[in-house]
């Protein structure tokens, strides 16, 4: 959702993205969740523009990709419904699936509104909608990463469709917390509320935290203490500190000096893969 005028280290080409992506797997990222952009710099799901990107990845890096369904607020995603309101275009936002190297796959099981830059946009997943996004996915051997902002997303959505046998153990489920200025329905991150959310999650899930903003540092680091993993960047924060414009790099520095110091190790991509029931690349 972020522009280079609001952050000038935000990768935008697919050189700067894989470069970016290169630097971070050295430093020990197992996982990249991908965002691809047109050449104006602005969202898209393209899935040349996903493949070329995947492609450059792929040639420097072993590292999980990641792809996005869920698009972005501006670009080729935002259709306007009337004068209000918009939506973001559900088969332009599952494009993403298409690309080359896709690994794994954002899925938001639930309809929410994304309140940003003076406009509404919804963001419409009915039931019938995972469905097929499942569907499609299993048919490329994508892992689908369940998102969830909120008790009821666990409970209602990603519960009862994995429980459907739309999805197979183990799952994976990034929970997202502080987004509540941008999300109608999503949560503050309090220790509270990410022990709940942890508490309820389907058994055998493999889970993460998101952290939204200055949500990012203490969420995380408090979800490495329950079991869970770890996810920073640009995509959920744009500063380093109060007034310091972040880098990827940086964050991921930050954040495996926390794993280490707390006394746990970085999982290679090929531990990932292992952890989440990927393919391992030499038989894919």
């Amino acid at each position: 959702m972020a522009t280079k005028d609001q952050n000038p280290h935000l990768p935008v080409t697919p050189r700067e993205i894989a470069d970016d992506v290169a630097r971070c797997w050295e430093l020990g990222a197992s996982v990249v969740a991908v965002h691809a952009r047109r050449e104006d710099g602005l969202a898209t799901c393209d899935p040349e523009v996903y493949s070329e990107i995947n492609q450059l990845i792929r040639a420097r890096t072993d590292i999980v990709i990641n792809n996005s369904t869920g698009g972005g607020i501006h670009g080729d995603l935002p259709v306007r419904l009337n004068d209000e309101l918009w939506e973001l275009d559900w088969n332009e936002r599952i494009k993403g699936i298409e690309g080359e190297h896709c690994e794994m796959a954002t899925l938001d099981s639930h309809t929410i509104t994304a309140s940003f830059e003076g406009r509404e946009h919804l963001v419409t997943t009915t039931p019938k909608r995972v469905r097929r996004l499942l569907e499609e996915m299993t048919k490329r051997g994508i892992k689908p990463e369940w998102e969830v902002f909120d008790l009821g997303h666990i409970l209602s959505d990603f519960t009862e469709l994995a429980a459907e046998g739309l999805d197979t153990k183990p799952y994976y489920c990034n929970i997202v917390l502080g987004g509540q200025r941008g999300f109608q329905g999503a949560l503050p991150y309090t220790p509270k509320i990410l022990q709940l959310l942890v508490e309820h999650l389907p058994e055998g899930t493999i889970w993460g935290v998101s952290g939204i903003g200055p949500t990012q540092l203490p969420a995380t680091t408090h979800g490495l203490l329950l079991g869970g993993h770890m996810r920073v960047g640009l995509e959920d924060n744009l500063y380093y500190a109060r007034g310091v414009p972040a880098t990827n790099v940086r964050l991921v520095e930050r954040a495996v000096r926390i794993i280490k110091e707390l006394g746990h190790e970085l999982a290679t991509p090929a531990e990932a893969r292992e952890l989440l029931g990927l393919k391992q690349l030499s038989a894919a």
